[in-house]
Protein backbone atom coordinates (compact mmCIF):
# COMPACT_ATOMS: atom_id res chain seq x y z
CA UNK A 1 0.00 0.00 0.00
CA UNK A 2 1.15 3.47 -0.72
CA UNK A 3 0.52 7.36 0.51
CA UNK A 4 1.49 9.96 -2.43
CA UNK A 5 4.00 12.45 -0.52
CA UNK A 6 4.84 15.07 -3.59
CA UNK A 7 1.90 16.00 -5.69
CA UNK A 8 1.61 19.50 -7.28
CA UNK A 9 -1.89 20.99 -7.85
CA UNK A 10 -2.80 23.46 -10.06
CA UNK A 11 -2.14 26.19 -7.55
CA UNK A 12 1.67 25.44 -8.69
CA UNK A 13 0.75 27.78 -11.37
CA UNK A 14 0.94 26.12 -14.69
CA UNK A 15 3.27 23.59 -13.24
CA UNK A 16 0.37 21.43 -12.25
CA UNK A 17 -2.45 19.97 -15.32
CA UNK A 18 -5.67 19.09 -12.46
CA UNK A 19 -7.43 20.63 -9.47
CA UNK A 20 -6.32 19.76 -5.94
CA UNK A 21 -9.58 18.44 -5.31
CA UNK A 22 -9.13 15.89 -8.64
CA UNK A 23 -5.66 14.81 -6.49
CA UNK A 24 -7.56 13.75 -4.14
CA UNK A 25 -10.43 12.19 -5.65
CA UNK A 26 -8.22 10.15 -7.71
CA UNK A 27 -5.70 9.08 -4.65
CA UNK A 28 -9.13 7.65 -2.87
CA UNK A 29 -9.93 6.02 -6.01
CA UNK A 30 -6.73 4.28 -6.89
CA UNK A 31 -6.49 3.26 -2.51
CA UNK A 32 -3.87 5.65 -1.48
CA UNK A 33 -3.87 5.85 1.99
CA UNK A 34 -3.26 9.58 2.05
CA UNK A 35 -1.86 12.19 -0.34
CA UNK A 36 0.21 15.07 0.39
CA UNK A 37 -0.17 18.69 -1.38
CA UNK A 38 2.84 20.00 -1.34
CA UNK A 39 2.72 22.82 -4.46
CA UNK A 40 5.84 24.82 -4.89
CA UNK A 41 6.33 27.59 -2.06
CA UNK A 42 2.27 27.94 -1.46
CA UNK A 43 -0.36 26.59 0.58
CA UNK A 44 -3.31 28.55 -1.91
CA UNK A 45 -4.83 25.30 -2.92
CA UNK A 46 -4.77 23.63 0.83
CA UNK A 47 -8.25 24.22 2.02
CA UNK A 48 -10.22 23.23 -1.50
CA UNK A 49 -8.04 19.76 -1.00
CA UNK A 50 -9.14 19.80 2.61
CA UNK A 51 -12.78 19.95 1.74
CA UNK A 52 -12.76 17.80 -0.99
CA UNK A 53 -10.52 15.05 1.42
CA UNK A 54 -13.33 15.56 4.05
CA UNK A 55 -16.04 14.84 1.71
CA UNK A 56 -14.49 11.55 0.78
CA UNK A 57 -12.33 10.74 3.84
CA UNK A 58 -8.78 10.34 2.65
CA UNK A 59 -6.35 11.87 4.93
CA UNK A 60 -4.82 14.60 3.62
CA UNK A 61 -1.29 16.01 4.48
CA UNK A 62 -0.49 19.45 4.12
CA UNK A 63 3.26 20.62 2.60
CA UNK A 64 5.03 22.37 0.34
CA UNK A 65 8.16 22.17 -2.17
CA UNK A 66 10.80 24.46 -2.72
CA UNK A 67 14.05 24.87 -4.90
CA UNK A 68 16.51 26.61 -2.86
CA UNK A 69 18.99 29.43 -4.39
CA UNK A 70 21.75 26.92 -3.69
CA UNK A 71 19.85 24.37 -5.87
CA UNK A 72 18.54 22.08 -3.47
CA UNK A 73 15.27 20.57 -4.38
CA UNK A 74 12.73 20.09 -0.52
CA UNK A 75 9.62 18.82 0.29
CA UNK A 76 8.32 20.11 3.88
CA UNK A 77 5.11 17.86 5.21
CA UNK A 78 3.35 19.03 8.27
CA UNK A 79 2.87 16.48 10.98
CA UNK A 80 1.27 18.73 13.58
CA UNK A 81 -0.20 22.32 14.10
CA UNK A 82 3.36 23.71 15.06
CA UNK A 83 4.92 21.68 11.62
CA UNK A 84 2.36 23.74 9.57
CA UNK A 85 2.16 27.25 11.12
CA UNK A 86 6.59 27.18 10.70
CA UNK A 87 5.95 25.98 7.41
CA UNK A 88 3.41 28.63 6.74
CA UNK A 89 5.61 31.10 7.91
CA UNK A 90 8.73 29.72 5.96
CA UNK A 91 6.83 30.19 2.73
CA UNK A 92 5.91 33.68 3.96
CA UNK A 93 9.67 34.45 4.50
CA UNK A 94 10.51 33.41 0.49
CA UNK A 95 7.75 35.09 -0.53
CA UNK A 96 8.32 38.48 0.98
CA UNK A 97 11.63 38.43 -0.04
CA UNK A 98 10.55 39.17 -3.61
CA UNK A 99 8.72 40.21 -6.21
CA UNK A 100 5.05 39.21 -6.51
CA UNK A 101 4.74 35.56 -8.29
CA UNK A 102 8.62 34.65 -7.26
CA UNK A 103 9.62 33.53 -3.85
CA UNK A 104 13.82 33.38 -2.46
CA UNK A 105 14.94 30.63 -0.46
CA UNK A 106 17.93 29.79 1.23
CA UNK A 107 19.19 26.60 2.09
CA UNK A 108 20.03 27.96 5.51
CA UNK A 109 16.49 29.05 6.28
CA UNK A 110 15.88 25.53 6.60
CA UNK A 111 17.98 24.79 9.87
CA UNK A 112 16.17 27.81 11.16
CA UNK A 113 12.48 27.83 10.30
CA UNK A 114 11.55 23.93 9.90
CA UNK A 115 12.18 22.08 13.66
CA UNK A 116 8.94 19.90 13.26
CA UNK A 117 8.29 19.18 10.33
CA UNK A 118 9.50 16.38 8.26
CA UNK A 119 11.19 17.12 5.24
CA UNK A 120 12.10 14.77 1.72
CA UNK A 121 15.06 15.90 0.18
CA UNK A 122 15.64 15.46 -3.80
CA UNK A 123 18.81 15.00 -5.32
CA UNK A 124 19.73 15.81 -8.56
CA UNK A 125 21.33 13.68 -10.74
CA UNK A 126 25.31 14.43 -10.80
CA UNK A 127 24.94 17.04 -8.55
CA UNK A 128 28.26 18.11 -7.38
CA UNK A 129 26.61 19.32 -4.24
CA UNK A 130 24.70 16.37 -3.31
CA UNK A 131 27.37 15.22 -0.53
CA UNK A 132 27.40 18.71 0.97
CA UNK A 133 23.58 18.91 0.92
CA UNK A 134 23.63 15.79 2.56
CA UNK A 135 25.90 16.85 5.60
CA UNK A 136 23.80 19.63 6.39
CA UNK A 137 20.39 18.37 5.62
CA UNK A 138 21.22 15.50 8.20
CA UNK A 139 22.75 17.89 10.86
CA UNK A 140 20.02 20.13 11.18
CA UNK A 141 17.11 17.33 10.53
CA UNK A 142 18.66 14.14 11.46
CA UNK A 143 15.50 11.50 12.09
CA UNK A 144 12.91 13.96 10.34
CA UNK A 145 14.95 13.86 6.86
CA UNK A 146 13.91 11.23 3.85
CA UNK A 147 15.99 10.98 0.58
CA UNK A 148 12.54 11.21 -2.24
CA UNK A 149 13.21 8.63 -4.71
CA UNK A 150 10.35 9.11 -8.09
CA UNK A 151 10.71 6.37 -10.71
CA UNK A 152 9.23 7.82 -13.93
CA UNK A 153 10.51 5.07 -16.49
CA UNK A 154 13.24 8.24 -17.69
CA UNK A 155 16.42 7.62 -19.34
CA UNK A 156 18.48 8.12 -15.97
CA UNK A 157 16.07 7.03 -13.37
CA UNK A 158 18.03 3.55 -12.70
CA UNK A 159 21.32 5.62 -12.09
CA UNK A 160 19.72 8.34 -9.49
CA UNK A 161 18.20 5.76 -8.00
CA UNK A 162 21.46 4.43 -7.27
CA UNK A 163 23.02 7.62 -6.74
CA UNK A 164 20.85 8.24 -4.26
CA UNK A 165 20.88 4.62 -2.59
CA UNK A 166 25.04 5.69 -1.99
CA UNK A 167 23.76 8.89 -0.28
CA UNK A 168 21.63 7.04 1.32
CA UNK A 169 24.38 4.86 2.90
CA UNK A 170 26.41 7.60 3.40
CA UNK A 171 24.04 9.91 5.93
CA UNK A 172 22.04 7.25 7.06
CA UNK A 173 18.87 8.68 5.46
CA UNK A 174 15.99 6.47 4.64
CA UNK A 175 14.49 6.24 1.40
CA UNK A 176 10.70 6.53 0.06
CA UNK A 177 8.98 6.29 -2.80
CA UNK A 178 7.35 9.92 -4.05
CA UNK A 179 5.75 10.25 -6.70
CA UNK A 180 6.05 13.81 -8.34
CA UNK A 181 2.49 13.95 -9.29
CA UNK A 182 1.78 16.78 -11.82
CA UNK A 183 -1.89 15.28 -12.93
CA UNK A 184 -4.55 13.28 -11.35
CA UNK A 185 -4.72 11.08 -15.07
CA UNK A 186 -2.35 10.81 -17.89
CA UNK A 187 -4.76 12.00 -20.10
CA UNK A 188 -4.16 15.84 -18.92
CA UNK A 189 -0.61 15.74 -20.30
CA UNK A 190 -1.53 17.58 -23.29
CA UNK A 191 -2.80 20.11 -21.37
CA UNK A 192 -0.07 20.16 -18.80
CA UNK A 193 2.62 20.12 -21.91
CA UNK A 194 0.42 23.54 -23.35
CA UNK A 195 0.68 25.07 -19.90
CA UNK A 196 5.00 24.24 -19.73
CA UNK A 197 4.51 25.96 -22.80
CA UNK A 198 3.05 29.47 -21.28
CA UNK A 199 5.05 29.44 -18.25
CA UNK A 200 8.18 29.24 -20.79
CA UNK A 201 6.43 31.97 -23.13
CA UNK A 202 7.85 29.78 -25.90
CA UNK A 203 5.49 27.69 -28.82
CA UNK A 204 5.29 23.92 -27.93
CA UNK A 205 6.94 23.36 -30.94
CA UNK A 206 10.40 24.89 -29.76
CA UNK A 207 10.61 23.16 -26.22
CA UNK A 208 11.76 20.18 -26.64
CA UNK A 209 12.97 18.10 -23.39
CA UNK A 210 12.16 20.82 -21.30
CA UNK A 211 8.56 19.00 -21.53
CA UNK A 212 8.01 15.93 -19.63
CA UNK A 213 9.55 13.01 -21.88
CA UNK A 214 6.06 10.80 -20.68
CA UNK A 215 3.09 10.56 -18.51
CA UNK A 216 4.18 8.87 -15.67
CA UNK A 217 3.64 11.91 -13.53
CA UNK A 218 0.21 11.58 -12.46
CA UNK A 219 -1.82 9.38 -9.96
CA UNK A 220 -0.55 5.65 -10.87
CA UNK A 221 -2.65 2.72 -9.83
CA UNK A 222 -0.81 0.85 -6.87
CA UNK A 223 -0.04 -1.97 -9.06
CA UNK A 224 1.67 -0.01 -11.13
CA UNK A 225 3.80 1.37 -8.10
CA UNK A 226 4.36 -1.93 -7.11
CA UNK A 227 6.30 -2.65 -10.68
CA UNK A 228 8.42 0.17 -9.97
CA UNK A 229 9.19 -0.07 -6.73
CA UNK A 230 10.85 -1.79 -3.98
CA UNK A 231 7.96 -2.57 -1.57
CA UNK A 232 10.12 -0.92 1.56
CA UNK A 233 10.27 2.37 -0.09
CA UNK A 234 6.33 2.49 -0.44
CA UNK A 235 6.08 0.98 2.84
CA UNK A 236 8.00 3.91 3.88
CA UNK A 237 5.34 6.31 2.38
CA UNK A 238 2.57 4.77 4.92
CA UNK A 239 5.19 5.36 8.05
CA UNK A 240 5.38 8.95 7.10
CA UNK A 241 1.83 9.66 6.32
CA UNK A 242 0.90 8.57 10.05
CA UNK A 243 3.03 10.78 11.57
CA UNK A 244 1.13 13.76 9.98
CA UNK A 245 -1.77 13.89 11.84
CA UNK A 246 -2.35 17.45 11.36
CA UNK A 247 -5.94 18.80 9.64
CA UNK A 248 -7.02 21.89 8.47
CA UNK A 249 -9.59 21.64 10.97
CA UNK A 250 -7.40 22.29 14.11
CA UNK A 251 -6.88 25.69 12.68
CA UNK A 252 -8.66 28.68 15.10
CA UNK A 253 -8.53 32.35 14.28
CA UNK A 254 -7.32 34.61 16.92
CA UNK A 255 -9.69 37.58 16.74
CA UNK A 256 -6.99 41.20 17.84
CA UNK A 257 -7.46 41.87 21.42
CA UNK A 258 -6.95 45.51 21.50
CA UNK A 259 -10.13 46.40 20.27
CA UNK A 260 -11.16 45.47 23.96
CA UNK A 261 -10.00 47.83 26.82
CA UNK A 262 -7.64 46.12 29.52
CA UNK A 263 -9.92 44.21 32.17
CA UNK A 264 -12.84 44.43 30.28
CA UNK A 265 -14.86 41.50 28.26
CA UNK A 266 -15.55 41.70 25.10
CA UNK A 267 -19.34 40.95 25.47
CA UNK A 268 -19.69 43.59 28.13
CA UNK A 269 -17.77 46.04 26.26
CA UNK A 270 -19.47 45.63 22.90
CA UNK A 271 -22.98 45.77 24.91
CA UNK A 272 -21.65 48.92 26.34
CA UNK A 273 -20.85 50.75 23.16
CA UNK A 274 -24.19 49.59 21.81
CA UNK A 275 -26.25 50.93 24.57
CA UNK A 276 -24.10 54.22 23.68
CA UNK A 277 -25.27 54.23 20.63
CA UNK A 278 -28.42 53.27 21.10
CA UNK A 279 -28.91 56.71 23.61
CA UNK A 280 -27.50 58.45 20.30
CA UNK A 281 -29.93 57.33 17.74
CA UNK A 282 -33.13 57.35 19.79
CA UNK A 283 -32.63 60.51 22.39
CA UNK A 284 -36.20 60.24 23.65
CA UNK A 285 -35.89 56.36 24.48
CA UNK A 286 -35.33 53.34 22.39
CA UNK A 287 -38.45 51.82 21.15
CA UNK A 288 -39.32 48.62 23.05
CA UNK A 289 -39.57 45.90 20.01
CA UNK A 290 -36.00 47.85 19.10
CA UNK A 291 -34.72 47.03 22.46
CA UNK A 292 -35.93 43.78 22.35
CA UNK A 293 -34.18 43.02 18.92
CA UNK A 294 -30.66 44.64 19.92
CA UNK A 295 -30.76 42.07 22.94
CA UNK A 296 -31.81 39.36 20.91
CA UNK A 297 -28.66 39.91 18.35
CA UNK A 298 -26.57 40.83 21.19
CA UNK A 299 -27.02 37.08 22.80
CA UNK A 300 -26.12 35.66 19.72
CA UNK A 301 -23.16 37.22 18.76
CA UNK A 302 -21.90 36.00 22.29
CA UNK A 303 -22.73 32.42 21.84
CA UNK A 304 -21.58 32.25 18.26
CA UNK A 305 -18.41 34.54 19.81
CA UNK A 306 -18.20 36.73 17.27
CA UNK A 307 -17.61 40.22 19.62
CA UNK A 308 -14.44 40.97 18.28
CA UNK A 309 -15.01 41.13 15.00
CA UNK A 310 -17.98 43.62 15.77
CA UNK A 311 -15.54 45.49 17.71
CA UNK A 312 -13.08 45.49 15.38
CA UNK A 313 -15.60 46.63 12.26
CA UNK A 314 -16.56 49.28 14.79
CA UNK A 315 -12.61 50.35 15.83
CA UNK A 316 -12.33 51.01 11.81
CA UNK A 317 -15.05 53.10 11.32
CA UNK A 318 -14.49 55.06 14.44
CA UNK A 319 -11.36 55.95 13.16
CA UNK A 320 -13.27 56.91 9.62
CA UNK A 321 -15.52 58.98 11.13
CA UNK A 322 -13.07 60.72 13.47
CA UNK A 323 -11.30 61.68 10.16
CA UNK A 324 -14.46 62.76 8.55
CA UNK A 325 -14.17 60.58 6.29
CA UNK A 326 -17.42 59.46 4.70
CA UNK A 327 -18.36 55.38 4.68
CA UNK A 328 -21.24 53.17 5.81
CA UNK A 329 -21.78 49.46 5.63
CA UNK A 330 -23.89 47.97 3.39
CA UNK A 331 -26.13 44.02 2.54
CA UNK A 332 -27.02 42.10 5.14
CA UNK A 333 -25.14 43.89 7.41
CA UNK A 334 -27.80 46.30 7.14
CA UNK A 335 -30.44 43.94 8.62
CA UNK A 336 -28.50 44.43 12.11
CA UNK A 337 -30.19 46.24 15.23
CA UNK A 338 -26.40 46.43 16.98
CA UNK A 339 -24.62 47.35 13.36
CA UNK A 340 -26.70 50.72 13.27
CA UNK A 341 -26.19 51.36 16.92
CA UNK A 342 -22.38 50.87 16.31
CA UNK A 343 -22.35 53.75 13.62
CA UNK A 344 -21.94 50.77 11.09
CA UNK A 345 -25.12 51.46 8.99
CA UNK A 346 -27.49 53.99 8.42
CA UNK A 347 -30.74 52.28 8.15
CA UNK A 348 -33.20 52.85 11.15
CA UNK A 349 -34.21 48.76 12.37
CA UNK A 350 -37.26 50.88 13.33
CA UNK A 351 -37.97 52.41 10.24
CA UNK A 352 -37.42 48.84 7.92
CA UNK A 353 -38.82 45.40 8.82
CA UNK A 354 -35.25 43.38 7.98
CA UNK A 355 -34.55 40.27 8.61
CA UNK A 356 -31.44 39.89 11.15
CA UNK A 357 -31.38 36.09 10.22
CA UNK A 358 -30.02 36.81 6.33
CA UNK A 359 -26.97 38.61 8.27
CA UNK A 360 -26.72 36.15 11.30
CA UNK A 361 -28.01 32.61 11.67
CA UNK A 362 -26.78 29.77 13.85
CA UNK A 363 -28.56 27.47 11.49
CA UNK A 364 -26.70 28.38 8.57
CA UNK A 365 -23.67 28.02 10.31
CA UNK A 366 -21.83 30.96 8.60
CA UNK A 367 -19.81 33.70 10.25
CA UNK A 368 -20.77 37.33 9.48
CA UNK A 369 -19.83 39.31 6.52
CA UNK A 370 -19.72 43.51 7.04
CA UNK A 371 -18.93 44.84 4.21
CA UNK A 372 -17.97 48.99 4.58
CA UNK A 373 -17.92 51.74 1.91
CA UNK A 374 -15.63 54.41 2.23
CA UNK A 375 -14.75 57.23 0.03
CA UNK A 376 -12.22 55.86 -2.87
CA UNK A 377 -10.42 58.74 -2.69
CA UNK A 378 -9.88 58.33 1.12
CA UNK A 379 -9.93 54.68 1.32
CA UNK A 380 -5.85 54.59 1.82
CA UNK A 381 -5.97 56.46 4.90
CA UNK A 382 -8.15 53.64 6.57
CA UNK A 383 -6.08 50.97 5.03
CA UNK A 384 -2.89 52.42 6.13
CA UNK A 385 -4.31 53.01 9.75
CA UNK A 386 -5.29 48.55 9.80
CA UNK A 387 -1.33 48.64 8.75
CA UNK A 388 -0.20 50.67 11.72
CA UNK A 389 -2.60 49.71 14.00
CA UNK A 390 -2.06 45.97 13.33
CA UNK A 391 1.75 45.57 11.53
CA UNK A 392 2.03 43.62 8.02
CA UNK A 393 2.56 40.72 10.42
CA UNK A 394 -1.17 40.63 11.45
CA UNK A 395 -3.29 42.35 8.74
CA UNK A 396 -2.86 41.54 5.37
CA UNK A 397 -5.61 41.80 2.56
CA UNK A 398 -7.23 38.45 1.15
CA UNK A 399 -6.36 36.46 -2.32
CA UNK A 400 -8.44 36.72 -5.51
CA UNK A 401 -8.15 33.80 -7.40
CA UNK A 402 -7.62 34.67 -11.15
CA UNK A 403 -9.05 32.09 -13.59
CA UNK A 404 -8.69 31.36 -17.23
CA UNK A 405 -11.62 32.30 -19.12
CA UNK A 406 -12.77 32.72 -22.69
CA UNK A 407 -10.29 35.47 -23.73
CA UNK A 408 -7.16 34.89 -21.54
CA UNK A 409 -7.53 30.53 -22.67
CA UNK A 410 -7.80 31.67 -26.36
CA UNK A 411 -4.39 34.22 -26.52
CA UNK A 412 -2.65 31.54 -23.80
CA UNK A 413 -2.78 28.56 -25.46
CA UNK A 414 -2.90 30.30 -29.04
CA UNK A 415 0.54 31.90 -28.36
CA UNK A 416 1.51 27.95 -27.03
CA UNK A 417 0.50 26.13 -30.42
CA UNK A 418 1.94 28.98 -32.20
CA UNK A 419 -0.97 30.43 -33.97
CA UNK A 420 -0.70 33.83 -35.95
CA UNK A 421 -0.90 36.45 -32.89
CA UNK A 422 -3.41 38.78 -35.85
CA UNK A 423 -5.33 35.76 -35.86
CA UNK A 424 -5.65 34.83 -32.31
CA UNK A 425 -6.37 38.69 -31.27
CA UNK A 426 -9.64 38.28 -33.98
CA UNK A 427 -10.81 35.60 -32.39
CA UNK A 428 -10.68 36.70 -28.66
CA UNK A 429 -12.15 39.89 -29.94
CA UNK A 430 -15.33 38.03 -31.11
CA UNK A 431 -16.67 34.75 -28.52
CA UNK A 432 -19.68 33.80 -30.74
CA UNK A 433 -18.02 30.53 -31.86
CA UNK A 434 -16.86 29.53 -28.32
CA UNK A 435 -19.17 26.35 -27.88
CA UNK A 436 -19.57 25.54 -31.66
CA UNK A 437 -16.45 23.48 -33.07
CA UNK A 438 -17.88 24.06 -36.44
CA UNK A 439 -17.73 28.01 -35.93
CA UNK A 440 -14.24 27.34 -34.79
CA UNK A 441 -13.27 24.89 -37.90
CA UNK A 442 -14.46 27.71 -39.88
CA UNK A 443 -12.68 30.10 -38.92
CA UNK A 444 -9.42 27.89 -39.26
CA UNK A 445 -10.48 27.65 -42.83
CA UNK A 446 -10.77 30.93 -43.51
CA UNK A 447 -7.24 31.50 -42.01
CA UNK A 448 -6.43 28.67 -44.82
CA UNK A 449 -6.24 25.85 -42.10
CA UNK A 450 -7.64 22.73 -43.19
CA UNK A 451 -10.91 22.11 -41.35
CA UNK A 452 -10.02 18.74 -40.35
CA UNK A 453 -6.72 19.51 -39.17
CA UNK A 454 -5.20 18.42 -36.29
CA UNK A 455 -4.38 21.88 -35.18
CA UNK A 456 -7.82 23.34 -34.74
CA UNK A 457 -9.16 20.13 -32.97
CA UNK A 458 -6.39 20.82 -30.48
CA UNK A 459 -6.40 24.39 -30.22
CA UNK A 460 -10.73 23.68 -29.37
CA UNK A 461 -9.91 20.70 -27.09
CA UNK A 462 -7.51 22.55 -25.05
CA UNK A 463 -9.57 25.68 -24.37
CA UNK A 464 -12.02 23.63 -23.29
CA UNK A 465 -9.66 22.25 -20.57
CA UNK A 466 -8.18 25.12 -19.33
CA UNK A 467 -11.37 26.71 -18.36
CA UNK A 468 -11.39 27.35 -14.85
CA UNK A 469 -7.60 26.93 -14.04
CA UNK A 470 -6.20 29.40 -11.46
CA UNK A 471 -3.51 31.76 -13.83
CA UNK A 472 -2.46 33.50 -10.78
CA UNK A 473 -3.32 35.26 -7.52
CA UNK A 474 -4.43 38.98 -6.75
CA UNK A 475 -5.30 41.35 -4.42
CA UNK A 476 -9.37 41.20 -2.88
CA UNK A 477 -10.25 44.90 -3.62
CA UNK A 478 -10.74 45.16 0.44
CA UNK A 479 -11.43 42.07 2.48
CA UNK A 480 -8.45 42.32 5.25
CA UNK A 481 -7.76 39.02 7.97
CA UNK A 482 -6.59 40.78 11.19
CA UNK A 483 -5.06 37.83 13.78
CA UNK A 484 -4.02 38.67 17.16
CA UNK A 485 -0.65 36.57 16.47
CA UNK A 486 1.31 36.87 12.74
CA UNK A 487 -1.09 35.99 10.38
CA UNK A 488 1.82 33.75 8.56
CA UNK A 489 1.22 31.09 11.18
CA UNK A 490 -2.52 30.66 9.86
CA UNK A 491 -1.96 31.58 6.04
CA UNK A 492 1.45 32.26 4.21
CA UNK A 493 1.69 36.06 3.15
CA UNK A 494 2.85 37.43 -0.44
CA UNK A 495 3.72 40.30 -1.61
CA UNK A 496 0.88 41.84 -4.49
CA UNK A 497 1.89 43.95 -7.04
CA UNK A 498 0.75 47.26 -5.75
CA UNK A 499 3.16 48.55 -3.71
CA UNK A 500 2.79 48.71 0.08
CA UNK A 501 0.30 45.88 0.04
CA UNK A 502 0.32 42.13 1.13
CA UNK A 503 -2.14 39.44 0.36
CA UNK A 504 -2.57 35.88 2.40
CA UNK A 505 -2.67 32.69 -0.10
CA UNK A 506 -6.45 32.37 0.53
CA UNK A 507 -9.40 33.79 -1.45
CA UNK A 508 -12.82 34.28 -0.05
CA UNK A 509 -14.67 30.73 -1.10
CA UNK A 510 -11.53 29.39 1.29
CA UNK A 511 -11.75 31.94 3.82
CA UNK A 512 -15.47 31.25 3.96
CA UNK A 513 -14.79 26.93 3.92
CA UNK A 514 -12.67 27.23 7.37
CA UNK A 515 -15.03 30.03 9.10
CA UNK A 516 -12.27 32.95 9.06
CA UNK A 517 -13.49 36.22 9.49
CA UNK A 518 -12.56 39.17 6.97
CA UNK A 519 -13.26 43.26 7.42
CA UNK A 520 -14.04 44.42 3.98
CA UNK A 521 -12.69 47.97 3.58
CA UNK A 522 -14.15 49.04 0.20
CA UNK A 523 -14.29 52.51 -2.17
CA UNK A 524 -17.30 53.60 -3.04
CA UNK A 525 -16.85 56.94 -5.23
CA UNK A 526 -20.78 58.26 -4.63
CA UNK A 527 -19.35 58.65 -1.66
CA UNK A 528 -16.29 60.68 -2.66
CA UNK A 529 -19.03 62.75 -4.76
CA UNK A 530 -21.79 62.81 -1.95
CA UNK A 531 -18.07 64.43 0.27
CA UNK A 532 -17.50 66.87 -2.77
CA UNK A 533 -21.36 68.36 -2.57
CA UNK A 534 -21.16 68.81 0.69
CA UNK A 535 -18.20 71.02 0.40
CA UNK A 536 -19.99 73.17 -2.25
CA UNK A 537 -22.78 73.69 -0.18
CA UNK A 538 -20.23 74.91 2.75
CA UNK A 539 -18.63 77.46 0.58
CA UNK A 540 -22.40 78.90 -0.50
Amino acid sequence: MYAELHALSNFSFLRSASHPEELVIEAAKQGYKAIALTDECSFAGVVKAHVAAKKIGIPLIIGSEFHSEEGCHLIALACNRRAYSEISALITLARRRAEKGEYQLRLKDIQYNLNDSLVIWKPHYQDDNNSAFGQQLKSWLDNRLWLGVSQLYRNQDHLLFHEVAQLSDTFCIPLVACGDVHMHSRKRKPLHDTLTAIRLNTPLQKLGQQLQSNSERHIRPIKALQNCYPPELLSESLAIAQRCTFSLDEIRYNYPKEVVPPGQKPSDYLKHLVSQGSRERWPEGTPDHVAEQIDTELQLIAELKYEYYFLTVYDIVQFARSRDILCQGRGSAANSAVCYCLMITEVPPDKMNLLFERFISKERDEPPDIDVDFEHERREEVIQYIYKKYSRERAALAATLITYRPRSAIRDVGRALGLDAIFITQLSKSLAWWDRKKDLEQRFQDQGLSTKSKLAKQFFFLLQEIQGFPRHLSQHVGGFIITQDAISQLVPVENASMPERTVIQWDKESIEALGLLKVDVLALGMLTAIRKALKLIEQH
